[in-house]
């Protein structure tokens, strides 16, 4: 199978145009670490259950909670090109569950 690209205006993450049409002021595109889990931003709060606690390394991805597909942020940072890295379920199980916990903790 060939690597899927989503677009991308040079090496900047928030940028990305996901393949299903999914933008950061869409639907929004989410964090996540390099199981496609939803992470935690809040460094002096307790990790909401449900979500990852943000990487130590800082290994970053973004998930598209629309199609599930995962990019890796190092990749794009250092080609400037979004390669898709994976794809999850966004519509079951702990996925599911932490794209919903995220968009709460948002409202």
């Amino acid at each position: 199978m060939d690597t899927e690209f989503a677009d991308v205006i040079g090496h900047d993450v928030t940028t990305i145009t996901c393949l299903c049409g999914n933008t950061v002021s869409k639907e929004g595109l989410i964090q996540a670490n390099s199981q496609g889990l939803p992470v935690f931003a809040g460094a002096d709060k307790p990790v909401p259950a449900g979500l990852a606690p943000w990487p130590d390394d800082e290994d970053l991805y973004t998930l598209c909670p629309s199609c599930g597909r995962v990019y890796h942020d190092t990749v794009i940072e250092a080609t400037g090109t979004a390669p898709v890295a994976f794809q999850v379920d966004v519509t079951a199980g702990p996925i599911a569950d932490a794209i919903r916990v995220h968009w709460e903790l948002s409202t």
